[in-house]
């Protein structure tokens, strides 16, 4: 009997062999709508990672902002109701405030320079939302954020009386109007279109492609030229969740979802150029910003960095860093020959 009982156990464990590992789903929620360049790019990362994991691993998308904003999704990853996000550099903010140090006002003035601190800076980045239990597959840009208004914005002066939107949880933008004597209007983004039609706000901050996939540009009549912000975002996965997976399957997710957030992230350049042309063919007017102008906004920069800088929104020290290598970067460029 027993000699029997033991071929049926040895029976019974090599038939659970032959059984496939129990598939590792990982949901993971976006504000970026369906059909977007974004989700083209996340789906067809999954299926490949999905045959090369043997179906292992999968992942099931949520786009379209319907787990909610940025702060939303992060509570639900924290109770396991999500297992990752597609977020902006603000919402990971909260996770680890020096993950939207590029996103400092008036900081960059050329993509140029952005590519030389994010050379630098980048995997800095990475490994602090790494050690604070997020994995990320590389740094995404969205662009340089231009203001779009209903009526011509030159300075900050011409801010007065306008209803700027900013986003709920936004303490850039907060510091920004702020520092400029301006009283925003908090929104989720799904509301901004209602609140351009209806008048509640008259003035917003968007990337090109932004503006165009969200039709802000159709309630608006001009573009000051001159970067406000630099935007950019992560897709991360929580680390407990991740490092549940075998060493081989966590090397395939990481080759694949790093080579698409680094094809994201090229595309992005090249399709804010177009949609910023497309914006000017549509008659958006672009607002060329003076040079005594340019010196009052940095005026204003300064003082909503200082204020940053006091609620801790970034260290000090990597803070400094960044300064040093545009000012570098810059040193170079006027040494360079014509």
């Amino acid at each position: 009997m027993v000699g029997a009982r033991m071929v049926a156990v040895a029976g019974v464990l090599a038939a659970l062999a032959d059984l496939p590992a129990r598939a590792e789903v990982f949901k993971v929620a976006t504000l970026a709508p369906e059909g977007s360049v974004w989700m083209e790019g996340v789906r067809r990362g999954a299926a490949e990672v999905a045959r090369r994991s043997g179906g292992r691993v999968s992942f099931r998308f949520f786009p379209g902002g319907t787990m909610g904003n940025d702060q939303s999704v992060l509570r639900k990853i924290r109770i396991g109701q999500l297992q990752g996000g597609a977020l902006t550099a603000g919402g990971l903010a909260a996770v680890w405030p020096d993950a939207q140090i590029y996103s400092m006002p008036f900081l960059f003035h050329s993509y140029a320079e952005v590519d030389a601190v994010r050379a630098q800076l980048d995997e800095r980045l990475l490994a602090g939302l790494f050690e604070r239990g997020f994995v990320s597959f590389g740094l995404v840009e969205g662009g340089f954020a231009y203001l779009l208004s209903t009526r011509p914005v030159r300075s900050f002066a011409d801010l007065a009386g306008r209803r700027p939107w900013v986003p709920e949880g936004d303490v850039v933008g907060q510091a920004i109007f702020a520092a400029a004597g301006v009283s925003p209007v908090a929104l989720p983004m799904a509301d901004v279109l209602t609140g351009l039609q209806t008048g509640l706000i008259d003035t917003v901050a968007s990337t090109p492609v932004g503006a165009v996939a969200l039709q802000w540009f159709t309630k608006t009549k001009y573009l000051t030229d001159s970067p406000l912000i630099y935007v950019y975002g992560t897709l991360v996965l929580d680390r407990t969740a991740f490092e549940r997976l075998a060493a081989e399957d966590r090397a395939v997710v990481h080759e694949v979802l790093a080579g698409v957030m680094r094809e994201l992230d090229r595309r992005t350049r090249a399709d804010n150029e177009a949609a910023r042309r497309a914006l000017l063919e549509q008659g958006l007017e672009a607002v060329t910003v003076t040079p005594e102008a340019a010196k009052q906004w940095e005026v204003v920069a300064a003082k909503a960095t200082a204020t940053l800088a006091a609620q801790g929104a970034f260290s000090a020290t990597l803070y400094a860093e960044l300064q040093q290598a545009i000012a570098t970067f810059r040193a170079a460029a006027t040494a360079a020959p014509p």
